[in-house]
């Protein structure tokens, strides 16, 4: 059960969002503009708010659907945790899609979706507080990787072993997929972002 919450996630996560916005928006492939990244901050700097809202949107759709298929419908014996493991493969197709040669976005907004829908109470406060990371630091690596590392604390205290482990596999996970932005925030290179500035200027 616990594979087969991967799986459908995984599936689900395979569908880029951002890859479905650049080819209605500009013919072209998300991969082939911009940054190349198949994500919001893209679709934000190149179409600007209203497309990368939809972005969003539909990144968040698409982690919710496996996540309420598993917990509610398919595997409900494994309650709370069916979240979990969806979310996680939803991040992993996102990350990793198979038609791209498992190269594809950081799974931001997927993560900061199935810890909200595993933990509203404490998802929500390990959002913000990222959130918070981002504007005081700059980087919006710092808050991708400081939101499900806050919220592991929480979750192996109040939910379990199994279900902290799983959500160490999405810490991992993000710390993967931002290895790029880990090494130019430590080589001195990466750009900082002003985040209000950059939705007021849209």
């Amino acid at each position: 059960m616990r594979l087969l919450c991967i799986i459908i996630g995984y599936l689900c996560g395979c569908l880029l969002t951002a890859d479905t916005v650049a080819r209605h928006k500009t013919s072209k492939s998300v991969f082939a503009i911009g940054t190349g990244n198949p994500g919001m901050a893209n679709i934000l700097k190149l179409l600007g708010v209203k497309w990368a809202a939809v972005t969003l949107l539909g990144d968040v759709l698409k982690t919710v659907l496996p996540c309420v298929l598993c917990r509610y419908l398919l595997f409900g014996s494994l309650g709370q945790s069916a979240v979990l493991y969806a979310g996680l493969g939803v991040a992993l197709g996102h990350g990793l899609p198979f038609w791209h040669r498992f190269r594809g976005g950081r799974g931001v907004a997927v993560i900061c979706t199935y810890i909200v829908l595993f933990s509203p109470t404490w998802g929500l406060l390990a959002n913000l507080a990222g959130l918070f990371i981002v504007i005081a630091a700059g980087y919006l690596a710092f808050g991708a990787l400081a939101i499900p590392s806050l919220f592991l604390i929480p979750v192996f205290l109040n939910f379990g072993l199994e279900a902290g482990l799983v959500a160490l596999a999405g810490v991992a996970l993000i710390f993967f997929l931002h290895r790029d932005s880990i090494r130019r925030i430590a080589n001195k290179v990466e750009k900082k972002v002003g985040l209000l500035a950059k939705f007021k200027k849209h």
